[in-house]
This record gives structure tokens, sequence and C-alpha cells, in this order.
């Protein structure tokens, strides 16, 4: 996942292509209210102008502006570097390619639409005399298709940019941006609250301030490792290695193993304190 995705406004901006459909189905409508009261090429043109040309014209001068949600904006101060870099991918020459291809491919929708119309015709809520309503309402539907579908393409292309690439964008200049790009609703300081990025992995570092990687146990010492030693420390280690095999400190934590020797050595003391019966019996005789 790139860094940059965890932005918020290109998920919410890309999610309104799911509207091009409603808007689609809208443009239906106005195109199945009565009949044709101008030349078919002339109705799609005059659609085709009023939905195309101003989309198509504000992604190529000055783009969306994505940081604001239906009547607000975010003021251009309140932007971090992040999202300046991306305003800067946004006036690249590649949108404004995408830009183009996009209007085509909706001119061409259009025209399918255009001639599957009539289906239509019995769902419309107009009276079939009213046809310059229905182009009226197929143009605004036809501009808010171009609206929903330039602008998720747009932010599509922004989200497939390489980490690389984007690193290496500079931020847009920020006072720049009121003139660059189309920013529409009121300028507020905050609209969705700011998104922290995961911390990078590191190593933990203990209460000392040491890191935990560097804090490990100490190695169990090798017994056989005391031939190695240097000769001057040789005759300390020897001994305390030798008496270290020949009584070894016992591990509270386990349990002892002469359970059986331990109980063996209480019953012959107990023995030993206990006369045997046949003296104990000579003793009442006597008396």
């Amino acid at each position: 996942m790139r860094s940059f995705w965890s932005d918020p406004y290109l998920w919410i901006h890309l999610a309104g292509l799911a509207a091009l459909p409603i808007w689609l189905e809208l443009c239906v409508l106005g195109l199945a209210v009565g009949d044709p009261v101008l030349p078919v090429w002339l109705e799609l043109l005059l659609i085709s102008v009023v939905g195309i040309v101003p989309v198509l014209r504000m992604q190529w001068r000055r783009p969306f502006y994505i940081f604001s949600l239906v009547a607000v904006a975010l003021k251009p101060e309140q932007l971090t570097d992040d999202q300046r870099r991306l305003l800067t991918l946004f006036k690249s020459q590649r949108n404004r390619v995408l830009a183009i291809a996009a209007a085509l491919l909706l001119f061409i929708a259009l025209r399918q639409l255009y001639d599957a119309a009539p289906i239509a015709a019995a769902a419309v809520p107009f009276s079939s005399s009213s046809r310059w309503l229905g182009l009226l309402v197929a143009a605004i539907a036809f501009l808010g298709s171009n609206l929903f579908l330039q602008v998720p393409v747009s932010v599509l292309s922004i989200m497939l940019t390489s980490e690389t690439t984007f690193a290496a964008t500079p931020p847009y200049a920020t006072d720049q941006i009121r003139q660059d790009f189309t920013l529409l609703g009121l300028p507020v300081h905050q609209i969705l609250p700011p998104v922290i990025p995961e911390p990078e992995p590191s190593l933990a570092t203990a209460p000392s301030g040491i890191p935990n990687a560097a804090v490990q146990p100490a190695p169990p010492f090798d017994l056989t490792q005391a031939e190695s030693l240097p000769s001057e420390s040789a005759p300390l280690v020897a001994p305390a290695a030798a008496a270290i095999q020949a009584d070894p400190v016992p591990d509270p934590w386990i349990p002892s193993t002469n359970v059986e020797t331990d109980a063996a050595k209480a019953e012959e003391e107990d023995k030993s304190t206990v006369p045997p019966p046949s003296e104990a019996s000579d003793d009442e005789a006597s008396s």
C-alpha cells in the first residue's frame, strides 16, 4: 500500500464513480420524453456541449479541488506537503489526456443511450409534448455523468502513481492553489479528522532507553572454554569450573530427584532410635 493512499479524500472522490449509473439513467429518462423536435445530430450536439464542455474545460485548465465535500472546501493553507504533492500530480499532462478520453467515452455512450431511450418512454413522468424539458433533464444529467466520471478517473490515475514518483514530486505552491484549481464550497479549516500514518517498524526500546534488540541474555558459559582462556585467568576459572561440576547449585523450582534416597535415610534414623522388639520383651519379663 502506498503511503498517500491513506488520504480519505482520494477514496471519497473515487467512490463517486458509483453515482455514474444514476446520472446515466436520468439522462435516458430525459431522452425518452416525447418525440425529437430537432434533428438527431443537433440534439446530441446540444446535450454534449452542455454536458462535456464545462467539465472538460475545468479538468484541462483548473482541475477539480478534491479536498472538498459538498458545500465546503479545505483551505489551501491547511494542506500537508503530501496533499500538495497530489495537487501537482492533478496538473500533469497525463490527467489531461485521460480527461479527453473520458469525454469521448461518454459521448459514445450518449449515442447508444439516445437510440435506446424509447424503451423507457412508459416510465417518464412528463407528457410527450414536453420534449424540451426532457432535453434539459438529459443535458443536466449528462453533465453530472461527466463530472462523476472525470474526477474519479483522475483520482484513480493519481493513486496508480508509484511511491518513488510521488516522493520526487514537489508540493504545489500554496499561494497558487486558488487560481489554478476549482474550489467549490465554503473554505474551512477542517472537514475530516486528520489521518495519522502508521509508524514505520523500528526497534522497540527498553525502559533504560536501550533497544530491546540490543538487550539480550548472556549465553550460557561453556566449561570447555576454560581451556581456551588466557593463562593469567586459567588458575582462577579452572577451580571454579571444577566446583560447579562437582557440586551444582540446586534449582529451587525443580523438584528434587532424590526423594526416595531422603526417605530411606529418614527410615534408617528411625530404626536406630527405636529398640528391637526382642530387647523390649526381655526387659518386661525381668521386671
